[in-house]
């Protein structure tokens, strides 16, 4: 098995654990949201829009887990169809379909490689499912395939200030930075995945080289009525109230 077939058989098991961890009550909490909530701390896409009119867009969702980030595009008038790696989240998925009454694709692929057409999505989303959990550069350039020309790339991915206070040890962020950003580049937690968290400079950088143009970046930090979150504990909300713990980056095709 090649190093990338390994980090990526790895992070499924870990997505079919962490998937049998929660119910699926967890799932429809997040399906029951009457618009698109964005990161640990849910801010509502009327505070940032950063989507703009997404009525008969053509969308792709990539690393959709439970995909309720599409089922919101969906009932925002869009056509998404959703991209996971893991079967189970999947089947959480498909689950919440039937009972909330939405029904849009579910395709089972890495977001580094994914069986549709090039040149025919107007939007391609992700929250923390690419960002952190696919090698950067490939899955930029598949995201600039599947797009047609000035289409729009909106993705969420943990800080870079997050990652360098994060403990080794289970716990979320601190006041002390424990490494450097060089080391977050690629990093496999102690009993997690391999996430993949470059700097701001290596993601321009990158989005370049895949034919974006960034639009804006948006460093996030809680609302003051945020509650803090009980799973993902990367920063309590005390914490991503003073310092940014997600990026939310907005770029296109040029």
């Amino acid at each position: 098995m090649t190093s990338d077939s390994a980090r990526i058989a790895h992070n499924r098991e870990l997505w079919t654990i962490v998937n049998a961890q929660f119910t699926d009550g967890d799932a429809d909490a997040r399906w029951g949201e009457d618009e698109v909530c964005w990161g640990l701390f849910r801010i509502r896409e009327s505070s940032l829009r950063v989507l703009g009119d997404v009525r008969g867009a053509r969308v792709v969702e990539l690393g959709a887990g439970t995909a309720f980030l599409s089922a919101a595009l969906a009932r925002a008038g869009a056509q998404p169809i959703a991209v996971d790696l893991s079967r189970e989240q999947l089947e959480t998925a498909r689950r919440s379909q039937k009972r909330f009454g939405l029904a849009f694709p579910l395709v089972e692929a890495n977001a580094e490689q994914v069986p549709l057409g090039a040149g025919v999505f107007d939007l391609v989303v992700s929250e923390y499912g690419a960002g952190p959990w696919c090698e950067p550069e490939a899955w930029l350039r598949e995201a600039s395939r599947l797009l047609r020309d000035g289409g729009q790339l909106v993705f969420l991915t943990n800080s870079v200030l997050a990652g360098m206070c994060v403990p080794e040890e289970e716990g979320p962020a601190g006041d002390r930075l424990l490494r450097s950003p060089p080391a977050l580049r690629r990093i496999t937690w102690p009993g997690g995945g391999t996430e993949h968290h470059p700097g701001h400079g290596d993601w321009i950088r990158m989005l370049r080289a895949a034919g974006f143009v960034v639009d804006a970046l948006h460093e996030l930090v809680a609302p003051a009525d945020a509650a803090t979150p009980e799973y993902y504990d990367i920063a309590t909300v005390q914490w991503a109230a003073r310092w940014p713990a997600e990026d939310l980056w907005v770029a296109h095709l040029g």
